[in-house]
């Protein structure tokens, strides 16, 4: 009862008596728990008695005896040699037995996750208090709790976490999460795909494109504002995944007996990453930005799409645009990865200070800059991708005469046409990505 005293003592911050619900979601973030205003929520639906938000002393025991009959059992099938605590070599034969490969350094981590007295075992009451903090509702939950602790996005076109650790490159490791980061990615393209389909016709035509996108809405309706999305969700998850795998692979490489990659060398891998997986799906960009500008029932679907871009032009069309897009490519995957994973590595030292507010802040703004320095490319990619039906004014042969053509037309504010609606899409598209992507890994652990 001491040790439960004083684990209550220690989330009682303020020293009131009670436990509130910000107290408790600030423990829960510090190791890293998601969705934590859910788990919080489970939690007082279910132990706050008085329903004031908050838990006395006798409701939070009642909470904690309900823990130790879950998990008593579960925490001496973990003691394979029942010594009375979990050591590395438990935690990677719990890995082992789950289809999972984790290293011992690895192992060592999620022990000093819970290891309160630094003896490098686990003994009931320090597990006890870490299932407290982190209710997961079963082993397979808890240790994808352990995973992906910190797993956070911001962009268009990633949603999967590219650091996985030294021996989390087997692809049987990450199906769940792989399956579940698809679902949420097609469940965000598809909410943001009319915000998308105004971003490219600005990209094309300019201050033209909402009287243009009005007449179009006017004779192909509501589902116009569609079009081009069944190829974006078939394009967006196999590419990041393709560049997570890359990446996954060089960064073993590059690792040798370090632990963590040089803000440069993570940029290098994300470069070429992202270029190579760029260009393999490259040709879906291009039907995506074709059925987005031609008017509905143009083309018979997006095999009807590609057989007439075939046939009437080129296998040379479907790479059209693709010398500015992969210039435009390779300097914003660097900067994203380099960023993104500088950002986990900050947010890990001091989960504390972290709250989904600030970093979503600041993954937006390495987002934004991002997009500021690569965007004059991708509008050059875009005319290039839609010159099929573009007036022989707007045509252009190369990303420099492109570059001249836009300037002489439009000064520097054509460079940036689209990128308004392109930050205005990233919020609801990086906020979905990150809240159902963990919905979705936990119903998946959950169903296998």
């Amino acid at each position: 009862m001491d040790s439960f005293r004083g684990l209550f003592d220690k989330l009682d911050r303020n020293k009131d008596g009670f436990i509130s619900r910000e107290e408790l979601q600030s423990e829960m973030r510090r190791i890293g728990v998601e969705p934590v205003c859910e788990k919080v929520q489970a939690i007082l639906s279910n132990y706050d008695q008085n329903e004031d938000g908050r838990l006395s002393y006798q409701e939070f025991l009642i909470y904690i005896m309900d823990r130790e009959k879950k998990w008593k059992i579960d925490f001496h099938a973990l003691d394979r040699n029942k010594c009375g605590a979990i050591d590395p070599d438990d935690i990677m034969t719990l890995f082992n037995e789950l289809g999972l490969v984790i290293s011992k350094p690895n192992a060592k981590r999620i022990i000093q996750m819970m290891d309160e007295d630094n003896s490098m075992t686990v003994d009931w009451d320090e597990f006890l208090q870490h299932v407290i903090i982190n209710p997961a509702e079963n082993i397979g939950e808890l240790v994808s709790s352990w995973k992906h602790n910190m797993v956070f996005d911001v962009g268009e076109s990633r949603s999967l976490s590219i650091e996985l650790s030294q021996d989390e490159t087997d692809l049987s490791i990450w199906g769940n999460f792989i399956l579940a980061a698809g679902l949420a990615d097609a469940v965000s393209r598809t909410v943001t795909a009319p915000i998308d389909l105004l971003k490219t016709r600005l990209q094309v035509f300019g201050s033209k494109a909402v009287s243009l996108g009005l007449r179009e809405l006017q004779t192909g309706g509501i589902r116009s504002l569609w079009q081009g999305n069944a190829v974006n969700v078939l394009k967006g998850t196999p590419q990041s995944t393709l560049q997570c795998f890359i990446y996954a692979q060089m960064r073993m490489s590059t690792l040798g007996e370090r632990d963590r990659l040089s803000v440069h060398q993570r940029f290098g891998l994300g470069c070429v990453s992202g270029a190579v997986a760029h260009a393999v799906f490259y040709p879906l960009e291009v039907l995506k930005v074709r059925l987005n500008l031609q008017p509905a029932g143009t083309y018979n679907g997006v095999l009807g799409c590609a057989k007439l871009i075939y046939q009437s032009e080129s296998v040379s069309a479907f790479y059209r645009g693709f010398k500015p897009s992969i210039l435009c490519m390779i300097p914003y995957a660097g900067v994203e990865c380099a960023v993104h994973q500088s950002i986990m590595s900050w947010a890990r030292q001091d989960p504390e200070q972290v709250s989904d507010s600030k970093l979503f802040l600041f993954s937006f703004a390495a987002f934004a800059s991002g997009q500021a320095t690569s965007y004059p490319l991708a509008v050059i990619r875009t005319q290039q991708q839609a010159q099929a039906f573009c007036s022989p004014s707007q045509k252009t042969a190369d990303a420099l005469q492109g570059l001249v053509g836009i300037y002489e037309k439009h000064g520097v504010r054509g460079f940036y046409n689209g990128m308004g609606a392109s930050f205005v899409r990233a919020v609801p598209c990086a906020l979905l990505n990150y809240t159902l992507t963990s919905k979705f890994e936990t119903l998946l652990s959950s169903l296998s």
